[in-house]
């Protein structure tokens, strides 16, 4: 029923690398796209709206969306730190697919996201999902997020914030033939079509779950009627010497999403980064908001961790339904590739031997959107793909 292809191309010439991703494309594809997602590389040192004029010119998408970035991705391969363009395409016949520029605007209240499309409808049914690419200078991804979650429990939000922009203003986003210098360029999908998310945190958990017994704000008071740094320390001492090493590196906090679980695992903790510790207190702040009866737990990463992370999630991910995936986006930190591997290619490379070989393309992210238990986030170090499915047959 539907046709998916991705292409990625490495000319230095920037006209040329469109040129070379739009042809492998269309011979792929063999068919006039429903939707083209576009990732230009921030080395070709331009803004992106010729990238979408040519694109428009030479595959006549319906709907064409992309974005500058650091590093660009597609089919088990990833060109990190030299000019590359990558593209995302599908023919999607029945699915309807409508694209937003979206804005942040203050207002008294507080702030609100408009650009909104009208034809949107009041409730989005269970297989809508929702692509985002971000400015990451005048866009607050975590409003749009709330408001999804608020208004549309249940609906992913999968993306990522352009990359490689070096000041506010950078004409980042491409609309169509528009390139455009803030918000957010958002793609709604609605149809016979399942958009699955996996977000790996790249991250796992060590020690023992506590609750949160006092806190305020983002600040972690006291866990299990003893400071945040006490139980830091009497779980440091119970670890072998390698687990040792990995806190020294960094140590992070993970909440649980369900606190019904009769047990935890990886998956089941929003991870969030440790921004500081009280010596004479014992608190811990975190990079985000926390309350008493909240259950968390210790966690740590490197690059082992991560690599079991995302292989173990794609796993499950394929278990969990009976129609083979067709598809992927796949949107991964600019602090993963080869600044976080031994060897380059790690997450495309994952993805194109645990998936068969389907289409893939992305970028390297400023910041990663996906949902964790069922809740939409923003990430950082993170890889966050949406599987794309057929729920019928042609």
């Amino acid at each position: 029923m539907f046709r998916f292809a991705a292409a990625v191309s490495t000319q230095p010439d920037p006209q040329a690398a469109v040129g070379e991703a739009c042809h492998t494309l269309a011979n792929r594809l063999e068919t006039t796209p429903s939707l083209v997602v576009a990732f230009v590389s921030a080395e070709y040192q331009t803004d992106i709206g010729w990238a979408g004029r040519q694109i428009l010119s030479e595959l006549r998408p319906a709907v064409l969306a992309g974005c500058l970035a650091e590093s660009v991705l597609a089919n088990g391969r990833e060109v990190e730190g030299r000019p590359a363009v990558a593209l995302w395409g599908a023919s999607l016949p029945g699915v309807r697919v409508l694209t937003m520029h979206l804005i942040y605007e203050r207002t008294a209240d507080g702030g609100a996201i408009s650009g909104w499309h009208d034809v949107l409808p009041a409730t989005w049914p269970a297989e809508a999902g929702l692509l985002v690419l971000g400015d990451p200078f005048s866009f607050p991804a975590e409003r749009l997020l709330q408001r999804v979650n608020e208004d549309h429990p249940g609906i992913p939000v999968v993306g990522g914030m352009a990359s490689g922009v070096g000041s506010p203003g950078t004409p980042a986003l491409l609309l169509g033939a528009d390139a455009l210098q803030q918000g957010a360029v958002a793609v709604y999908i609605e149809g016979p079509l399942r958009m699955q998310a996996v977000v790996s945190q790249g991250c796992r958990p060590i020690g023992r779950p506590f609750v949160v017994t006092r806190a305020e704000r983002n600040v972690i008071l006291e866990l299990a009627g003893a400071s945040p740094l006490e139980r830091l320390r009497e779980l440091y001492e119970s670890l072998p010497p390698s687990e040792q090493a990995l806190v020294r590196r960094g140590v992070h906090v993970g909440l649980v999403t369900n606190e019904y679980r009769e047990r935890f695992d990886r998956g089941d903790f929003l991870v969030r980064n440790c921004l500081g510790a009280d010596e004479q207190s014992g608190a811990l702040a975190i990079g985000e908001y926390v309350r008493a009866g909240q259950t968390v737990q210790f966690h740590v990463r490197d690059a082992q961790t991560a690599d079991e992370d995302l292989r173990q999630l794609l796993a499950a991910a394929q278990q969990s339904e009976a129609a083979a995936p067709q598809a992927t986006l796949l949107f991964t930190c600019n602090g993963r590739g080869t600044r976080l591997f031994d060897t380059p290619d790690h997450d495309a490379a994952v993805l194109h031997e645990l998936l068969g070989g389907i289409p893939v393309a992305g970028f390297f992210a400023q910041g990663e959107l996906g949902p964790i238990g069922g809740k939409n986030f923003l990430h950082g170090y993170t890889a966050s793909a949406v599987l794309f499915r057929g729920l019928q047959s042609g």
